[in-house]
């Protein structure tokens, strides 16, 4: 980054850059980037690490002038596309920021069915623009992809530090399950619920399984995940191949095991 961005401010001694960030939006809920904001015992700290010059949510003032860009949504527009490639264009960093981002999302659910009967059954007869719904890696490149629906505000907050630091960002590779373990939590399988914790890439710190909700695999596949062996467990605990395929479906992060999937059940109907 440019050495005229240094500040006097340092973190364990090393002086710290404090890079110009802009959040920006596709089609999503904007869940993402109110998950930032509604952390406000943190926020003051958030904001030292960063200079926002970019971010509707929270801010009138908006500048083109940004290093890093964190971009929400999933492009299911023409004209998102050459928004994306604009803010690709300005940025020096772009942000997969959350599922929709990374994955496609929930959104991506709609590529399941005929675009011209989902414009239908939701809109009716009012003209819409909408598309097949892509990941932003689809159409231009990504340099750092943070997971999550929503993504996890310590968790962006120790990404920011170490891109500020220039430190190498490194996901976790285990699944949500040793996160449950560590949290003393009860097996949701043990109390008849579904969950993707075993093969769901860790670092939410089992937030919905904490909180008795089956894991829906929002942060995507862990390294090395086994899903026939999780289509096993599944079936196992007596639950459908049709209670497997929604959940793994549902964000986008195992698109490529839905897809086998759902052929085979095509195949056995």
């Amino acid at each position: 980054m440019d050495s005229g961005r240094q500040q006097s401010r340092t973190y364990l001694g090393v002086p710290l850059f404090r890079p110009r960030v802009g959040f920006f939006e596709l089609s999503s809920c904007e869940g993402c980037q109110l998950q930032l904001l509604n952390n406000e015992a943190t926020l003051l700290d958030f904001l030292s690490l960063v200079e926002v010059v970019n971010f509707r949510e929270a801010m009138k003032e908006r500048s083109e002038d940004y290093e890093i860009a964190f971009v929400e949504g999933s492009v299911t527009r023409e004209d998102e596309i050459e928004r994306l490639r604009k803010i690709r264009e300005n940025a020096g960093i772009l942000v997969a920021f959350g599922s929709c981002a990374c994955f496609g999302g929930v959104n991506q659910l709609k590529n399941r069915f005929s675009l011209d009967w989902v414009k239908n059954e939701v809109y009716g007869n009012s003209p819409i623009k909408t598309d097949f719904v892509r990941p932003l890696e689809a159409v231009v490149k990504v340099d750092l992809k943070i997971f999550g629906c929503p993504v996890k505000k310590e968790e962006v907050e120790k990404i920011i530090t170490h891109i500020a630091l220039g430190q190498e960002v490194v996901h976790h590779k285990y699944p949500v399950c040793m996160e449950c373990k560590a949290n003393e939590n009860v097996c949701l399988f043990d109390i008849g619920e579904p969950c993707l914790g075993p093969v769901t890439r860790g670092g939410c710190d089992s937030w919905c399984p904490t909180n008795r909700a089956g894991c829906w695999g929002c942060r995507g596949p862990a390294e090395d995940a086994n899903l026939e062996q999780m289509e096993k467990i599944m079936k196992e605990n007596g639950f459908s191949p049709d209670t497997i395929l929604d959940r793994i479906e549902c964000f986008g992060g195992f698109s490529v095991y839905a897809e086998k999937l759902r052929k085979d059940l095509g195949d056995s109907r």
